[in-house]
């Protein structure tokens, strides 16, 4: 058994460093000659020191006292140094009266010009107030801290993985433009580096890796065949979704300014795409005629309630009608892709261009400046045919 220096040992220890003196606790003797009590731990292979205070006011016994409950704290899922920093903050007198949803409020409203479309508005607003609000909703911003983080987030976080994933990311900038504003001080409880990662487990394990669900594409003439006859107009944006091997948002939101039908082209603005970057798509001549074929009703390619555009689920409703009501709109990109790599010769970056994925190398980037429409037109014909080819 280890033996460790007696108080009278380390009165004799005059050179600076750091000696351990049991439970993790360490005489730490700074080259001045200061000396002081440290608890030095380990998580995720990362070293963390937390101070015990000084040798002139913490004995020995009373330092290893306090390493002995910070080893129990770490036994109990507790890390001793974010407990201790939020003791401290919660004997701060408040900085702010602002509630968590006070808070929510204002960040909407600061970033209101950076909102790609009223999707995205929409979507925040729905998960503050079903998953956010109720929990964190009247807390004041500044008292906010892991605990209730993981309140919001455990119930959900197998559950809707994708969901639990942006309601976190939500909170952790909601409390970060907090810490901006000064309402609140001290670590961000929401942050997923460090400390969310190691508290909720890991979705891949939990529910193996999940893709949106999608059609085979050698299956896909006979569908778009039936699609063709539907007499939805909810129907023809999910027939344009196919044919464009474009996003749902990105046809659902689609507005008739965008759309150049002498050139068979249609250029999506940055603000509605998922990079920021304007996408130009090109149209085949069966797009053409589709979209030649559409009433014209408001700004909108396709309507919804009112004048506005449908809602987010309307081409899953026609998926459900037709008897797929597994599969995903978003799928069929992958349908796109998957042919394009079994079926063609096109090069892959001309294949992502057409899904409008960003090239991964910087290096590669630099070198494609251009959007290769004229290649991808030729591949969007080729598409174009096969889906007729039933």
């Amino acid at each position: 058994m280890r033996r460790y220096p007696s108080a009278k040992d380390l009165t004799e220890i005059t050179k600076p460093g750091r000696y351990a003196v049991g439970h993790g606790a360490y005489l730490q003797i700074a080259n001045g000659g200061t000396r002081s009590w440290l608890f030095r731990y380990r998580v995720n292979d990362k070293q963390h020191h937390m101070g015990l205070g000084s040798c002139e006011y913490v004995s020995l016994q009373e330092a290893r006292q306090k390493a002995w409950e910070a080893q129990r704290q770490r036994l109990n899922g507790v890390d001793p140094l974010e407990a201790k920093r939020e003791a401290r903050a919660a004997r701060k007198p408040s900085t702010t009266t602002k509630t968590f949803a006070e808070v929510a409020r204002e960040y909407l409203v600061a970033h209101e010009s950076g909102w790609r479309g009223d999707g995205s508005l929409k979507q925040w607003q729905h998960s503050l107030k079903k998953h956010i609000f109720p929990t964190l909703g009247p807390k004041l911003v500044n008292a906010i801290n892991t605990a209730d983080v993981l309140a919001v987030l455990s119930p959900i976080w197998t559950t809707i993985p994708e969901t639990a994933r942006r309601v976190r990311n939500r909170i952790e900038l909601i409390l970060d433009f907090a810490t901006a504003h000064e309402w609140r001080r001290g670590d961000n409880p929401a942050q997923w580096r460090g400390r969310m990662e190691v508290l909720l487990p890991d979705q891949r394990k939990v529910n193996g890796k999940k893709h949106f669900a999608a059609m085979p594409w050698k299956e896909l003439p006979a569908f778009m065949m039936r699609l063709r006859v539907a007499p939805d107009n909810t129907a023809r944006a999910l027939e344009l979704a196919i044919l464009c091997a474009s996003r749902p948002s990105e046809v659902l939101n689609a507005r008739i300014t965008e759309f150049d039908l002498d050139t068979a082209t249609w250029t999506i603005p940055g603000e509605r795409m998922k990079a920021g970057r304007e996408h130009r798509v090109p149209l085949a001549p069966c797009a053409v005629k589709l979209l030649t074929g559409l009433p014209r009703v408001g700004e909108y390619v396709f309507v919804g309630r009112g004048d506005g555009p449908p809602h987010r689920t309307a081409l899953l409703r026609v998926l459900g009608s037709m008897g797929h009501a597994g599969l995903s709109a978003h799928g069929f990109r992958t349908s796109f892709r998957t042919w394009a790599e079994e079926a063609t010769q096109y090069p892959p970056h001309v294949v992502e261009m057409a899904l409008a994925h960003q090239i991964p190398s910087a290096v590669e980037r630099a070198y494609r400046r251009g959007d290769l429409l004229d290649q991808r037109r030729r591949l969007m014909q080729d598409w174009s045919d096969f889906l007729a080819s039933a």
